[in-house]
């Protein structure tokens, strides 16, 4: 079905249960075969033999002839001075390294670079790594490292961001007469929200290997998601030039972010060993050294207030604080993206947002799927929704009516430059599941044990890298080399961590080339081969990436040679439309489009146990034409599952010492397949016309807005006016409010 230029309506397939009527399944995908572009049909994915057939080699898999093995030596306390460090007498074979062992600079190079490699004379948090052990047999090293002892000077840590007092990073913009719009508003609102820590989950915990080669030069290899930002990172600890260090992607088994910033403290770690003992070191983290130690999601206080006239918001002051953990690590960049985000999908004429990352002496956090996008715009969904009810209005009503529309301007004073599909999108999911109608039937008082509600979010992710960061700093550069027996080789940078670009890639190449697809291939990223196209972030793969290897792909076309070798490149440019970013001023287009979403969730509440459960979860998604449907369609089920985790069971804490808590699937939990017995999802399509034909990106959009839509639903379950300020939302947490009035 299509609605003019540029629409189109793709309804994806339903998980429902044994039994289900299929039929209307099988129209869909009939229509879906009618009507969807040549490059959206969906082939198998180039990786999927040598991964379900065990084929695939991890980090973990390299023989270890040779190769010594890497424990850290952790600090037991959040913050104190290093006084000495006893270490038993070490074999033959076996090496104690620590920073002075540091060949060049003692500081990873990610933001402000002020991580380092081994600790210095201070450790800033639980579980900092101050030193490393290496040797042949990995239980010998496990023994090593528990005999040593460490004496410290014990100082005090801050753990708590609200009393924090060290702003690594701070913001703040806005546009219109905020001041003037409260002295007129009829009502003024003000709340706060918090929200927890999430942990990645991926299936393959951190890993790294480092291999001396000849002339000095060193290889590291593993499990990350951004090649280059390993290499820069390398390269400074050891102190060598560009060709003195090479990094290449391992199979990588998910990364949701996790493996953005954590694999160059790592690498740095186990090349600055690899140099120290002169033979290849690897260190593979068990889970819980993985989930305890390494970054997850920046903890969040979001304060609003908001000023009503005449039944609508006028004006919004927010003030944001996101918990940095012990160092910077991507905490500017994650707590720009929450402010561009903090007044949601709405027409704010008058805006005021500050914005602080906080330092405590905790683990460090990082970048995880969103990009600190969730943390504001649960708050900003939650805090729309407390709004309309005081005002007697029903909430999505009240929504609707102060939605964004195309050529509006921005939180930062860009342009809405393309349509915003939202109601359409809210219509699609009211057919999907009845919303309107029962909203109001679950807003009849209820009674008996289980209680049910609903409740919908509404949001968009800026596509790309924030502000003028494509532009100024990441300049991307691919290349296609084409083969004398007429195969061709992608050379770019982008790893494959499961969102499928070693298939969705060499689909447009080989698409516009007009050859097979198996004449394409895609292989995992060396920087001693590839150009730097980027790193593997933001939603900007297949947008940015994917679109440079189109027009690549048109000039290698245009030159063709049958039985030559030959190479083309393309760089980034800007689109012309583009209003510039200028950071000091927080203004301009962040993103030159973005993905839209609209879900759903209904929920039943167990009123004896506190334990709900999701019956349905719903959602449509803009994320441009989809370059493989089977892909896209896992990008959203996966994502639209971790907001509901995010919503309710992840739940991770640090003690008073500042030792997280949760550090095994035992404590920290993950919802699955199980947990969501109707999952519905449906792609409304807009076209980018700077994307590969039309695409945007979506590996981000379907978890961002689902915290939003949960609380609504928990917040009708519990009926009598709750107002709900935080997630994740536990079982003990609907205990403790159905417990309020002796519900």
């Amino acid at each position: 079905m299509t609605k003019g230029s540029g629409w189109m309506w793709i309804p994806l397939r339903t998980t429902e249960g044994a039994g289900a009527d299929t039929s209307r399944n099988d129209v869909c995908n009939r229509r879906l075969d009618a009507t969807m572009e040549k490059i959206s049909q969906s082939v198998r994915k180039k990786d999927h033999s040598p991964k379900v057939s065990g084929r695939s080699i991890y980090v973990d898999d390299y023989s270890g002839d040779g190769v010594l093995t890497g424990k850290m030596l952790r600090s037991s306390l959040a913050k104190a001075r290093i006084l000495r460090v006893n270490v038993p007498e070490l074999p033959p074979g076996y090496v104690y390294v620590d920073a002075k062992d540091v060949p060049g600079d003692n500081n990873v190079n990610i933001v402000l670079d002020d991580c380092p490699v081994f600790a210095r004379e201070t450790v800033e948090y639980i579980g900092e790594p101050i030193a490393m052990i290496v040797g042949p047999d990995p239980l010998e090293v496990e023994r090593l490292v528990a005999s040593c002892r460490i004496e410290y000077e014990e100082l005090s840590p801050e753990l708590d961001i609200r009393t924090a007092k060290t702003a690594f990073f701070t913001y703040e913009y806005g546009k219109g007469d905020v001041e003037k719009a409260f002295k007129e508003a009829d009502k003024v609102y003000e709340e706060e929200f918090s929200t927890g820590y999430q942990e990645q989950a991926y299936m393959e915990p951190q890993g790294m290997m480092a291999e001396p080669e000849a002339g000095g030069k060193m290889f590291v290899h593993g499990s990350l998601q951004c090649a280059y930002y390993v290499h820069g990172a390398v390269m400074r600890a050891l102190g060598c030039k560009p060709d003195g260090v090479h990094i290449k992607q391992d199979v990588t088994g998910g990364g949701f972010g996790g493996k953005e910033d954590f694999p160059s403290i790592l690498g740095c770690q186990v090349a600055v060993a690899a140099k120290r003992a002169n033979a290849p070191v690897r260190c593979v983290f068990g889970r819980r050294e993985d989930m305890e130690f390494t970054s997850k999601r920046h903890p969040s206080l979001t304060r609003y207030r908001v000023a009503v006239k005449y039944g609508k918001v006028t004006a919004m002051d927010i003030d944001v604080i996101f918990n940095s953990g012990a160092y910077t690590t991507l905490s500017p960049v994650v707590l720009q993206r929450g402010l561009i985000c903090a007044s949601g999908v709405y027409n704010i004429p008058n805006l005021h947002v500050y914005g602080r990352a906080m330092k405590t002496n905790t683990a460090p956090t990082g970048a995880y799927r969103g990009f600190g996008a969730p943390q504001t715009y649960f708050a900003v969904e939650t805090m729309m929704n407390h709004i309309a009810y005081d005002l007697g209005a029903e909430p999505l009503e009240f929504k609707r009516g102060q939605m964004v529309r195309q050529g509006d301007s921005t939180s930062t004073s860009g342009k809405y430059h393309f349509p915003v599909p939202l109601p359409a999108m809210i219509d699609e999911v009211d057919g999907m599941c009845g919303y309107r109608k029962k909203r109001s039937l679950y807003a009849k008082e209820q009674k008996g044990r289980y209680r049910r509600g609903i409740g919908l979010s509404l949001w968009f992710h800026g596509a790309g890298f924030t502000g003028s960061g494509e532009r100024d700093h990441i300049k991307a550069i691919v290349k296609l080399r084409k083969n004398a027996d007429d195969t061709v080789e992608i050379l770019a940078a982008n790893g494959e961590i499961g969102q499928g670009v070693r298939t969705t890639f060499p689909k447009i190449v080989a698409h516009e080339l007009n050859i097979p697809l198996e004449d394409v291939y895609y292989e995992q990223p060396d920087t001693a081969r590839v150009p730097d196209s980027g790193p593997t972030v933001a939603s900007r793969s297949l947008m940015i990436v994917g679109e440079l290897l189109r027009r690549a792909a048109i000039k290698l076309r245009t030159v063709w040679e049958s039985g030559e070798v030959q190479e083309v490149t393309e760089h980034y440019k800007e689109p012309d439309f583009m209003i510039p970013f200028y950071l000091d001023k927080f203004q301009g287009d962040a993103y030159p489009t973005y993905a839209w979403a609209v879900c759903a969730v209904e929920l039943e509440l167990d009123t004896l146990s506190g334990f709900s459960k999701v019956l349905g979860a719903y959602g449509s998604y803009d994320v441009g034409t989809p370059i493989d449907y089977d892909i896209v369609l896992g990008q959203m089920e996966g994502g639209f599952l971790q907001g509901l985790g995010y919503s309710s069971i992840e739940k991770m804490e640090y003690d008073g010492k500042g030792r997280i808590r949760n550090n095994s699937f035992s404590d920290y939990l993950i919802p699955t397949t199980m947990d969501v017995p109707l999952m519905q999802c449906m792609l409304h399509v807009e076209k980018y016309p700077d994307g590969p034909y039309g695409a945007k990106g979506a590996g981000e959009l379907p978890l961002v807005g689902v915290p939003g839509a949960y609380l609504e639903a928990m917040e009708q379950a519990l009926g009598h006016g709750t107002r709900l300020h935080h997630i994740p939302f536990s079982a003990e947490d609907a205990m403790e409010e159905l417990m309020k009035e002796g519900r």
